[in-house]
């Protein structure tokens, strides 16, 4: 994290940065960021324009290079704030390995491809013979009326019932979102009493709303049913005593799987959880894939669904104690 003042000079600047951009902080301070932070030079232009008009930006694998030094690729946050009347920005970098893995999104994106391929194939090959399960057992069932075979019978097309029932979970919505313009936090308080309702009385589910996000055109049920289960997965995770909040923040200039949004709402479900468990975080949005005994595996993968049906998309970062699910879904700027 690096702070810069109003003349686009080195405030503060913490250790991460320090080894990132092998530069000292004694040395740094004070001094124009592109003299004490030599990768920056380049973006000097943007800076000034974002302090300027008090707009932030996020840039995706962002390349910071200097003459003679290694060059860094970064995801980039600039965010304006104000201390007593004097302007700055905070800027935040998460270091990004370009050569180890592709993109975030495209790696979300293929995943949400193959599942939904394997998904669509099991459908089709389990749904014909459960039909004719059933079928089968109503037949038994008016051929054979008494109690004794009823009860097998009964046991037959209720097994037959729920298989069908998960296989349609599996495929999710079979209809286009119809999206209305709502306020996201009517939403998120929805959801937000049927989990409490759920939750033990020592789990705090907390809010951190920003109040100045706009109306947002969604499909109501459907985001309900995606932040709904994330913050289900929450509650599970935190058990019978723990935190979750709920906090909701604009982001400007962000780009999900390719296109840039001029403005979009982010949703954090954060939780104090034990975290995802390292075998299990690259595959935590294939469907059929979970560490609870009694899941199914399909709350991740459907939310992820009905979020990229709006153009968006859910990440995730996690470590012990601190657990957050973000959504991201574009607002339209008219």
């Amino acid at each position: 994290m690096v702070a810069l003042d109003e003349g686009l000079r080195v405030s503060m600047i913490n250790s991460a940065a320090e080894g990132l951009f092998e530069v000292s902080r004694r040395m740094a301070l004070g001094v124009p960021l592109a003299e004490a932070v030599p990768h920056f030079a380049p973006h000097e232009l943007r800076l000034k324009r974002s302090l300027d008009g008090s707009t932030g930006f996020i840039e995706r694998e962002t390349k910071l290079s200097r003459a003679g030094g290694n060059s860094v690729t970064v995801d980039l946050t600039v965010t304006p704030f104000v201390v007593g009347k004097r302007p700055g920005l905070l800027m935040e970098m998460l270091p990004v390995e370009r050569h180890l893995r592709i993109s975030r999104d495209e790696l979300l994106q293929s995943q949400f491809g193959a599942s939904r391929e394997l998904i669509r194939g099991l459908a089709h090959e389990i749904k014909n013979p459960l039909g004719g399960i059933r079928g089968a057992a109503q037949l038994l069932e008016r051929e054979f009326p008494d109690s004794q075979h009823r009860e097998y019978t009964r046991v037959i097309i209720r097994e037959a019932d729920r298989l069908q029932n998960l296989v349609n979970r599996m495929l999710g919505p079979n209809r286009a979102p119809l999206k209305a313009l709502l306020n996201i936090h009517e939403v998120l308080e929805h959801v937000r009493r049927l989990v409490q309702a759920e939750a033990s009385p020592e789990v705090a589910v907390l809010r951190d709303y920003d109040p100045s996000i706009p109306e947002i055109s969604v499909d109501r049920e459907q985001i309900i049913q995606a932040v709904l289960n994330v913050l289900r997965n929450a509650l599970q995770a935190v058990g019978t005593q723990g935190t979750i909040t709920l906090r909701t923040r604009t982001r400007r200039q962000l780009t999900i799987s390719g296109v840039r949004h001029k403005l979009a709402v982010q949703i954090d479900i954060e939780d104090s959880g034990p975290g995802v468990p390292p075998d299990m975080a690259e595959k935590i949005f294939y469907p059929m894939v979970t560490t609870r005994a009694d899941g199914t595996g399909l709350g991740l993968p459907l939310s992820q669904y009905l979020v990229h049906s709006h153009g968006g998309i859910i990440e995730y970062r996690s470590r012990p104690g601190c657990t957050v699910f973000s959504i991201y879904l574009p607002i339209e700027v008219s």
